[in-house]
């Protein structure tokens, strides 16, 4: 029985055994045919794979929302742009690879390095950044060489482009990459490090509607880096389009009569508080922001005496002069201190205490009412209208009229102004108000501060009877589909603080500014265009009692500020204008020119159809028989019955 047993159990042990070496042998033998097929069936596609078996996820900006006009002109577009980067983990060697490639691009080492040193260790696998918006000959240089230059890459990207270089640039704005700062603010979500965002103007206000949404690719890349195939992409989703409330002709032309001087030339509708042209001189070239401006070109920009990176339309402060006269007419006539009957004489000067407050004209103007006053600009008149109402009366009207606040307009950094009151100057000073200061504000000067802006909402609210309308600069958001996302409605600030009565004396005055010869703005004055305005000369210093009166003689920074504002046409205004030249001398010599040529630009269908009529009428008249005229009647008697 222990023979049986042992035979048994030796029986047992060799079938386990022989059915585990089957088990090896089929494992080897499967183990042989998988690498048999990896190796020799697969095996020049794993060999492919085995040197290029980086997958990566590569970004794909999106491309920024384009600005038109009103009528859809477009000003903003965007171009293909080539940058030139490095990956780290690729290129190697990284000197060697540098040596290469500042040889084939003409570039000093020197000047490549330092972004590398900068973010070696940080970034292995992202690319940084050399040189942005290389030229055609640069980008033809490294695509023949690619092979030779492992981790350098050439990516597309569309960057912004002003299509007229430094039309309009403080109303469009201009991009910049955005700062360690910005991206901490969350302020601008889904923006990364090296994106531009708006920092300026309409580049900023809508910089949400702008930007667009990032899209991205999976992409296998070999050994030196470069992309072998796209996997899987995700398309960019472009930026909303931005339509502006400006008329491009308009603001061109303004661009053009103030290229050369500084200052700012605004117009408006009045009835929709749309913003035609917004204008402020010197100005600058935005693509210098996006293209990349070298620190002498900065340098250049802030430190230029004439300031041309301010907005001087919503930003620029200056005494509103005899404009303000309008606020004053005003008050006086709401409080009863005058009337249209209301006289007052000017000799050319008026005396208040122990000083002696001069006239413009130093001769006087005689005897003048409240139109003449305004139409003549007689200071003499509004002294006394001033020190009858008192500088608390005068501000509680400035104020209610929208000046010393911010209007309200879509753009950063707006100037509130200022609009004195006794309390304001015993907290500033520490000193009482003393009566002599009422009368220089009365008439626009001493502490009185307002802004371009400011006074053409003042403007445009006079031309429509009264109603404030907030500026407005966009008119639509619209998809790249061309859905309106969003629309601006007129918005209404309020009302002047002044009735009918009080509205028709001053249009009447206004109107007598440009249309009577005696009026300051005469040289606005347009044959079929009624044109109502008014002209300011805001002083910048006080001249001394011996200086010369000769303007050769007065060196440029003390020469006056030149004001003109206007609407027109006068009884159904459809655009008003404000010119303000800095050390222009006179409001009617430098800033009437500029607002006439522009209504005539704006109204000139108006215009040429009053001159057809005229045309129409004088071609009638000359073909009259020359015997219906009495033998005593002079030849051109018709023609002066019809002027």
């Amino acid at each position: 029985m222990d023979g049986y047993y042992k035979t048994a159990d030796g029986e047992w042990y060799k079938q386990r055994l022989n059915g585990a070496m089957l088990c090896v042998l089929a494992a080897f033998t499967i183990l042989i045919i998988r690498l048999f097929y990896l190796q020799v069936i697969e095996g020049e596609e794993y060999r492919r794979l085995s040197n290029s078996n980086c997958i990566r996820l590569k970004s794909i900006d999106a491309p920024r929302g384009l600005i038109f006009d009103r009528d859809r002109n477009l000003l903003v577009d965007n171009r293909p742009s080539f940058d030139l980067s490095i990956i780290l983990k690729d290129a190697k060697p990284v000197d060697r690879t540098i040596e290469k490639l500042s040889g084939l691009i003409n570039v000093p080492e020197e000047e490549l390095m330092p972004a590398i040193d900068k973010h070696k260790g940080l970034m292995a696998y992202k690319p940084i950044l050399l040189a942005s918006d290389i030229g055609r000959d640069m980008l033809a240089a490294i695509e023949v060489h690619k092979f030779d230059l492992p981790g350098v890459v050439v990516s597309v990207k569309p960057r912004r482009h002003y299509i007229f270089h430094q039309s309009a640039s403080h109303l469009l704005g201009y991009l910049s990459q955005i700062n360690l700062e910005e991206l901490r603010s969350r302020k601008y979500p889904g923006c990364r490090t090296g994106d531009f965002i708006g920092k300026f103007g309409i580049e900023k206000t809508y910089q949400g509607f702008l930007r667009g949404d990032r899209g991205g690719q999976q992409v296998e890349v070999d050994v030196t880096g470069q992309v072998v195939r796209v996997i899987k992409s995700v398309p960019a989703v472009p930026g909303h389009n931005i339509l502006l409330t400006i008329d491009s002709d308009l603001q061109k032309k303004a661009e053009s009569l103030i290229a050369g001087l500084a200052g700012a030339v605004v117009a408006m509708d009045p009835v929709s508080g749309h913003i035609l042209a917004l204008t402020s001189s010197p100005s600058f070239d935005q693509n210098d922001f996006v293209s990349g401006m070298s620190s002498q070109q900065w340098n250049s920009l802030v430190s230029n005496p004439k300031r041309p990176m301010s907005n001087r339309a919503v930003q620029g402060l200056y005494p509103p002069a005899s404009t303000y006269k309008i606020v004053t007419a005003m008050a006086g006539l709401e409080e009863k201190v005058i009337d249209t009957e209301t006289t007052f004489y000017c000799p050319g000067h008026y005396r208040y205490g122990d000083r002696v407050f001069r006239c413009w004209k130093r001769g006087g103007h005689g005897e003048v009412n409240v139109v003449d006053a305004l139409a003549q600009s007689c200071d003499v008149f509004f002294y006394q209208v001033g020190q009858e109402l008192g500088v608390d009366r005068l501000a509680w009207y400035a104020k209610a009229c929208g000046l010393g606040k911010p209007t309200g307009i879509e753009l950063d950094h707006e100037a509130a102004g200022l609009i004195p009151t006794a309390a304001w100057k015993k907290r500033r000073t520490g000193v009482a108000w003393m009566g002599g200061e009422t009368l220089s504000v009365a008439i626009g000067q001493g502490y009185n501060l307002t802004t371009p802006i400011q006074m053409l909402a003042l403007t445009a609210a006079v031309a429509n009877n009264g109603i404030r309308l907030r500026p407005q600069v966009m008119k639509a958001i619209e998809t790249v589909e061309g859905k309106v996302v969003q629309t601006v409605k007129r918005e209404e600030l309020g009302v002047l603080p002044a009735g009918k009565e009080t509205l028709a004396i001053i249009k009447k005055s206004l109107w007598e500014v440009v249309n009577n010869r005696k009026g300051t703005a005469w040289i606005a004055h347009v044959e079929g265009l009624n044109i109502s305005g008014k002209t300011g000369t805001a002083q910048v210093v006080s001249r001394k009692k011996d200086a010369p009166d000769s303007e050769e003689e007065v060196k440029e920074a003390f020469k006056p500020h030149a004001w003109f504002v206007a609407y027109a046409p006068s009884d159904s205004p459809k655009i008003a204008v404000v010119v303000i030249v800095e050390h222009g001398e006179h409001g009617s010599s430098a800033g009437g020119p500029v607002a006439r040529e522009l209504i005539k630009l704006y109204l000139a269908d108006e215009l040429a159809e009053y001159k057809e009529k005229q045309s129409a009428r004088e071609g009638l008249e000359k073909s009259e028989p020359q015997n219906s005229r009495t033998k005593n009647e002079p030849q051109n008697s018709r023609i002066l019955n019809v002027e």
